[in-house]
Order: structure tokens, then C-alpha cells, then sequence
């Protein structure tokens, strides 16, 4: 039993928020299994990116939540490789907030609520990655779970998550890389998945006022809740046991390609688009705002050690730069 514990431990960044014993006591149920995923996840992740940045560690920062839950960040901050990444696990429970349940009315669930109070749980394992050397994309991924109790003791739950690319270069084989690898975990489930989630990434993470696109996508999903607890759940897991292999060759095969002032430029002002989709239209980060007692420092972690947003700026005609604001502008597939 105490191996096993030790042996858990040495796969997660920090206990589990639920605590190890309460998590194998309750086992067999979808919260604990979750739990556990989003813990290996984040462990999983971590590693495999201190591994490229042996400078650097990463601050393993725990809190708790006043009304129930709490987490786990684990950021690592100006390394050689990465300026800023963060993986963070976040495991809330209580009554939701009348503001974020109007959100979710919103989005088509009709919630009952009992004396105006709707307990619900929420969980997920969220990152995002900024490079420092403009020819690593930034990468963002996220798994989550949701439970709703309503007034009549009806559970309502569903999954949401995705993984997106957002280089400041266009390369083409990077690209097919990161989608071919998504669209094979997608594939081992259902084959009509990734065209599905990947139009969804293109149609999500779009800045309307730019008419551009944060990245160049990936998969993205929300509010599943079918065939079944059982089958969705093994396809978040398949997604996010598909991040390290999608990404993490990317960075290996670019963090020490060479690039100039100019190009570092160009990385800053992307980022300053980055941070105007996660602020304006990003709904995790609004959700995460609106929820009382929420951690700001965690929800925030998404921003980059830096940006820059310059007046009128326009990349000249058939540049680099502007070869990726054409894709930006409009979707490629990169599959097929």
C-alpha cells in the first residue's frame, strides 16, 4: 500500500487535492478516475518540459479554496527554453454562482435550481506554453469535467477540453505533426471526431475583431455528454496522453534555431493577439473571473511574461509574417 502510494506520488507534482485514500476508496467513480487523470497529466507534462529546460524548475504552488476544492499550479518562469509555462490542476466544488450558471443557461442547459443553489463540481487540467525562441509555438491545452446536481437529485455532467498550436512561423511539417497526432486520438474513438473538433478550434478561438484566428487550432470540445460517461471518458483520456507526443518534438526540433531582433518582434506582437482573445473572448478565462473565490493568479497564468502592441503595425506583402496571417485569416487542413 505504501509503495503504491510512494509510486503515485513520484507520478503527480503534489497530492491530489482529494487526498490519495479518498481517491482510492472511491475508485470506480468517474470523479476519482478524472481526478487522477488530470494529476497524471499535469505530472506527465511537466517532466517532459523540464526535461528540455534542465535550468529551469518549476514553483509548485498549492492552495485551497474557502468554498470547497483547490489546486495545484506549477509554473516555471523565464528558463532557457520556456518564458513561461504553466500546468495547473484545479478540483472546485460548491454551489455555482448565479452569474455562471446565467453562462451556462446561455449556452442551452436548463438547470434547476433548488432555493436558488445548484451544487456542482468542476475539474480539469489546463496549460499553456510560451517558448522563448520565436520558431517554438506556443501551445495551449485543456481537460475538464463538469457535475451539476439539480433540484431533484438529477446529475447533469460533461466534458469539455482541446490542445491548439499557436505559432509565430508558419512550418508546414510542425503543423501536420501536431494535427496528425490529435487526429489519431481522435480517430481510435470515432472517426467523424477530429474533422468535428477540429472546425470547432478553428470557429472558437477566433478573434472577431481581427478576423483572425488565435492559432493554427487543433481539437476543441464542450458540453459532451454522449454515448456515454464511460466512452467520453476515455477519449479525454486519449487526448490528453496526446499531448506530449504532439508537442513536445516540435520544441525539441526549434528551441535552438537561430532568430533575429526582428523575428523576436514579430513573436511579441502574436503575443499581444494571444492575450486579447484569452481576455475578450476566452470563456474558461471568463468563467474563472466570474467564479467566487476563484484563484486570479492560476486563471491569469495563461498570459506571457510579455507582449507588445504596436500602432498600424502591417507585415510587408509575402513575408514570413504575413504567410501566416493568410493562414490565420483562413484555415488550412492539414490531414488531408
Amino acid at each position: 500500500d505504501e509503495k503504491e502510494e510512494e509510486e503515485l506520488r513520484q507520478r503527480f507534482m503534489a497530492p491530489p487535492v482529494s487526498g490519495l485514500r479518498e481517491l482510492r476508496r472511491r475508485r470506480r467513480e468517474l470523479r476519482s478516475r478524472m481526478e487522477l487523470l488530470i494529476m497524471e497529466t499535469q505530472g506527465e507534462v511537466c517532466r517532459a518540459l523540464a526535461a528540455l529546460d534542465p535550468g529551469a524548475t518549476f514553483a509548485v504552488d498549492t492552495w485551497e479554496r474557502k468554498e470547497g476544492g483547490g489546486g495545484i499550479s506549477c509554473v516555471l518562469q523565464d528558463g532557457e527554453v520556456f518564458e513561461k509555462a504553466g500546468v495547473n490542476v484545479s478540483v472546485v466544488f460548491g454551489l455555482l454562482s448565479e452569474e455562471a450558471a446565467r453562462q451556462m443557461r446561455s449556452r442551452g442547459k436548463s438547470l434547476k435550481a433548488k432555493d436558488g443553489k445548484l451544487p456542482f463540481c468542476a475539474m480539469g487540467v489546463s496549460s499553456v506554453i510560451h517558448p522563448k525562441n520565436p520558431h517554438v509555438p506556443t501551445m495551449h491545452f485543456n481537460y475538464r469535467y463538469f457535475e451539476i446536481e439539480e433540484a431533484d437529485g438529477t446529475k447533469q455532467w460533461w466534458f469539455g477540453g482541446g490542445t491548439d498550436l499557436t505559432p509565430t512561423y508558419l512550418n508546414e511539417e510542425d503543423a501536420v505533426h501536431f494535427h496528425k497526432t490529435l487526429k489519431e486520438a481522435c480517430d481510435k474513438h470515432d472517426l467523424k471526431l477530429y474533422p468535428k473538433y477540429k472546425k470547432w478550434c478553428d470557429d472558437y478561438f477566433y478573434i472577431k475583431h481581427r478576423g483572425e484566428r488565435r492559432g493554427i487550432g487543433g481539437i476543441f470540445f464542450d458540453d459532451v455528454d454522449s454515448p456515454s460517461k464511460e466512452e467520453v471518458f476515455q477519449f479525454v483520456k486519449s487526448c490528453a496522453k496526446a499531448v506530449v507526443p504532439c508537442y513536445i518534438p516540435i520544441v525539441k526540433r526549434h528551441c535552438h534555431d537561430s532568430f533575429t531582433p526582428e523575428q523576436k518582434l514579430w513573436q511579441q506582437l502574436r503575443r499581444g493577439r494571444y492575450v486579447e482573445f484569452n481576455l475578450v473572448y476566452d470563456r474558461g478565462t471568463k468563467f474563472g473571473l466570474l467564479t467566487p473565490g476563484s484563484r486570479i493568479e492560476s486563471i491569469l497564468m495563461s498570459l506571457p511574461l510579455t507582449a507588445r502592441w504596436e500602432y498600424m503595425h502591417t507585415p510587408p506583402e509575402s513575408s514570413k509574417e504575413a504567410e501566416i496571417l493568410e493562414v490565420l485569416r483562413n484555415p488550412k487542413d492539414w490531414v488531408h
